[in-house]
């Protein structure tokens, strides 16, 4: 009664003689070559259903084993020199096929760690970039005439911070005040008024406190809605100034 001998399936004669080394625990520098052609013998065998060039291919291998099998159960020649000293030649026929199954073995382990790449890579799942134009565009109509965006306030307050050092805790202990935003918004328009001209982002923040620098952000942004000041920059990344619009109340009331 025949069987069917089920065998993995190679890329090559030589991934079938890696397979074989690795299976039998055979150093790759030193191949038995009687026991390693049979066995590769073995499986050709059993691939009954390979095409005629893949079967070739396996057939070619099979021939070179035999030869290097055969050539190294040949006698080593031996040589004398002068001094009646003998060597025997040092070529091994299998060196060729060493040389082969090294330089193979390091391209199919290359290629299994990128293949555990792109399966790595394949877990990773993207989200698909926004369109955020209609959003910018809103942004620049609602501030054409201010000059300004509220991106560009809020980078003028993170450099405020910075340049403040506020990120690090403070040594002392000082009393807190309150202050409310209708009250900041009322000083800092009067202060405008005042100048009759361009005043400094940076000049309306002259302490420390974070409370008091929070609550004057809030009311430059809270005017700023209101139409009752100008912020306008000269260029990207410039300093920011202020200004007083033309019909602004400065005794305290804000318009609605």
């Amino acid at each position: 009664m025949g069987y069917e001998v089920k065998i993995e399936a190679f890329e090559g004669p030589l991934d079938l003689l890696l397979h074989l080394i690795n299976r039998l625990e055979i150093d790759i520098y030193d191949i038995p070559m009687a026991e390693i052609s049979e066995q590769y013998l073995l499986y050709i065998n059993a691939m009954s259903e390979l095409k005629l060039d893949d079967a070739s291919e396996y057939l070619v291998m099979a021939a070179t084993l035999l030869a290097i099998k055969s050539k190294m159960l040949l006698p080593k020649h031996e040589e004398e020199t002068d001094d009646d000293e003998v060597f025997f030649e040092e070529d091994d026929p299998r060196d060729e096929l060493v040389e082969r199954l090294i330089e193979y073995k390091k391209y199919k382990e290359a290629a299994l760690a990128l293949k555990e790449k792109e399966r790595e890579r394949g877990e990773i799942f993207m989200k698909p970039p926004s369109d955020l134009s209609a959003y910018a565009e809103k942004a620049n109509q609602s501030n054409t005439d201010l000059g300004v965006t509220i991106f560009d306030m809020l980078g003028a307050y993170h450099k405020l911070l910075r340049r403040k050092k506020l990120k690090k805790p403070l040594a002392t202990k000082i009393s807190q005040q309150e202050i409310s935003i209708e009250t900041r918004m009322a000083e800092v328009l009067a202060d405008l008024t005042k100048s009759h001209t361009r005043v400094p982002f940076f000049s309306f923040f002259p302490t420390e406190d974070r409370q008091y620098i929070v609550v004057t952000f809030l009311a430059m942004l809270e005017l700023m809605k209101r139409k009752e000041i100008i912020v306008d920059q000269e260029g990207n990344f410039e300093d920011i100034f202020l200004a007083a619009r033309k019909g602004a109340s400065v005794d305290g009331r804000i318009h609605a």
